[in-house]
C-alpha cells in the first residue's frame, strides 16, 4: 500500500498535539530520554504518530471507525516499516493489551511499559519517554519507548469502554485474539518503541 506523505505544514500540526517530551525525574521504566538518541528518536516517532493520524483522520471522515480500522492495519505496519529502514533503527509499536499480535512487549519491554503504565503522562500533559542501554560494544543497542496515553478522542471508536458493534466485528475479523479494547483517557494504551545498534545511535 502506498503512503500518502503529510506536508511540512500538516506534520508541525500534528506534531503539536502529538509531540511528547521527556519523563519526570525517577521514572521506574528507566533513566530520562535525553541528549541525541531521544532527540533522533522523538523525530521517528513525531513522523510515525503524524503520518498514522493524517491516514486515520482521512479515513474516519470516509468511513468512520470501521474504515480507519482497516487503514490502521495495513499502515501503521508500513509506516514503521519505512522509518526503521530509512532511519536504521528498529520502529514499531508495542502493548501491553496488543491488538497486533506482533505488538505485544515481552521480556525487559514488558517489565519497562509495565513501569510507565505508572505514570504515561508527566506533569506537563504530555507522554513520558525513557530510554536505556542494553549489550556493550558492536552488540549495544540503546532503546527508547514513548508512551501513548488513551485519548477520548478519536481513540475511543476504536480502543474505548463503549466501542460500537459493528467497530467490534471488524476488529475482531481482523484481530481474533485482540486486548486492546476497553481502556479509559489517560491509561496506557501502549508505546513506541525505537532501538538503536550501537552504529547508528550517534
Amino acid at each position: 500500500m502506498r503512503i500518502r506523505r503529510t506536508s511540512q505544514a500538516g506534520l508541525a500540526s500534528v506534531t503539536l498535539i502529538l509531540a511528547a517530551c521527556v519523563s519526570p525525574t525517577g521514572n521506574p521504566a528507566g533513566e530520562r530520554a535525553t541528549g541525541d538518541v531521544a532527540q533522533k528518536s522523538a523525530v521517528l516517532a513525531d513522523r510515525f504518530q503524524a503520518e498514522l493520524q493524517a491516514q486515520l483522520s482521512a479515513a474516519m471522515q470516509q468511513g468512520g471507525p470501521v474504515g480507519a480500522i482497516d487503514v490502521c492495519h495495513a499502515v501503521a505496519p508500513a509506516i514503521a516499516s519505512s522509518l526503521s529502514d530509512e532511519s536504521g533503527a528498529q520502529v514499531r509499536r508495542i502493548a501491553l493489551r496488543q491488538r497486533n499480535p506482533s505488538a505485544l512487549a515481552e521480556g525487559e519491554w514488558q517489565k519497562r511499559l509495565e513501569a510507565l503504565a505508572t505514570a504515561p503522562v508527566g506533569p506537563d500533559g504530555k507522554p513520558a519517554t525513557v530510554q536505556w542501554t542494553t549489550g556493550k560494544g558492536k552488540a549495544a543497542q540503546t532503546h527508547y519507548m514513548r508512551a501513548i496515553p488513551m485519548k477520548e478522542q478519536p481513540c475511543a471508536a476504536c480502543h474505548g469502554t463503549n466501542v460500537a458493534p459493528d467497530v467490534q466485528l471488524r476488529i475482531q475479523s481482523l484481530y481474533p485474539d485482540d486486548r486492546a479494547i476497553g481502556f479509559r483517557p489517560g491509561e496506557l494504551r501502549g508505546a513506541i518503541a525505537i532501538s538503536w545498534p550501537a552504529q547508528r545511535r550517534k
